[in-house]
């Protein structure tokens, strides 16, 4: 069974020696200067959970933290580019004045159809005063995403995984997979985990890295069948999901396919699910699997939260991930306070 466990269980892993660690937020503070040797910025998220907690300022809460209405995301092609290959570069402001901080993350989005050891996205998170505008830090906003969107994930894995819940399945085994993977099996408890991926050897890499047993599938049908929680953190542009497959009752991460023509859920598993999204509005307009689907909307995320929609734990759920600016922002805010609390 996988039951969530209390917050007290965790405590803050004890922060890394070095700055050279690839897993840590890097952080430059014009302030301070670059954190000295042993003075790192805190692995991830202390105490994950509760940092998740301040995402919950999202939709539906009515909570007005982004009280400075800006695009969700803007966005510009990258030119010239390798015939289907896209490249992007966008930029996801946000204000939260219940938080204190302004932010704007920068991210660039470049789709590699062969192996290679750049990520396709990468990101960096600028935090100001929102006082007199001034540049507080530079953070790692690809490690910020990873670390945000799992934490999200997690909330809603929370109140919409069916109560006994032994299997977790990861399709998909790159930067998102890891840190799901890593709250995952911090925060629940499951009997088995599996991981599927496109490519085999990607996998098997996982599986040998993680801290904990872990099967690899050859197939997502083989990884899927029998799931109770299923985390999707592809880049897939048509389904790798099937409605068919999907044990009912079982929930459901979509996190890739995050432009409106891209998809990694199926219509069958769309359109007999309850949908619960982080932003309508966003969903509406990015979702593939959303919008080509016709799927419903049932709740955002912050509505559930907030208790002004039910979870609904022993249907069949799946949460539609974007992501938002404001976890951005939460996040950034959370590590430089944790940071210069020791400056």
């Amino acid at each position: 069974m996988a039951a969530p466990q209390e917050d007290s269980a965790f405590p803050a892993r004890p922060a890394p020696r070095s700055l050279s660690s690839e897993r840590m937020p890097r952080l430059y503070c014009p302030r301070f200067g670059s954190p000295p040797e042993g003075r790192a910025t805190p692995r991830g998220l202390p105490g994950r959970l509760r940092a998740c907690a301040e995402c919950r300022r999202l939709p539906g809460t009515g909570r007005d933290c982004v009280t400075v209405r800006l695009p969700r995301v803007a966005g510009i092609p990258v030119l010239p580019r390798a015939v289907g290959n896209p490249q992007f570069l966008g930029v996801m402001p946000a204000y939260s004045a219940a938080d204190d901080a302004l932010t704007t993350k920068l991210v660039t989005f470049y789709e590699h159809k062969k192996d290679s050891s750049v990520p396709s996205h990468q990101a960096t998170v600028l935090l100001f005063d929102p006082r007199n505008g001034s540049l507080k830090a530079v953070l790692d906003g690809s490690v910020i995403t990873a670390k945000r969107t799992a934490a999200v994930s997690a909330i809603a894995t929370k109140l919409l995984m069916p109560a006994f819940a032994e299997v977790l399945c990861i399709l998909g085994a790159g930067v998102q997979a890891y840190s799901h993977y890593d709250i995952f099996t911090e925060l629940f408890t499951f009997k088995e985990v599996r991981i599927w991926n496109r490519t085999k050897e990607k996998a098997v890499k996982f599986a040998n890295s993680v801290n904990g047993p872990v099967q690899v599938c050859s197939s997502a049908q083989e990884a899927v069948t029998g799931a109770d929680v299923i985390i999707t953190v592809t880049m897939a542009t048509t389904p790798i999901l099937f409605g068919d497959w999907v044990k009912p009752g079982a929930h459901v991460n979509a996190v890739g396919a995050s432009r409106p023509d891209w998809r990694e859920l199926d219509d069958e598993l769309m359109k007999n699910c309850v949908l619960f999204v982080d932003s309508r509005e966003a969903a509406l307009k990015e979702s593939g699997d959303v919008i080509l689907s016709g799927a419903e909307i049932f709740a955002e995320l912050g509505e559930v939260v907030k208790g002004t929609k039910p979870a609904l734990p022993e249907k069949t759920t799946v949460f539609k991930s974007l992501g938002m600016a404001v976890e951005d922002t939460v996040a950034a805010k959370f590590v430089y306070d944790s940071w210069s609390a020791g400056n």
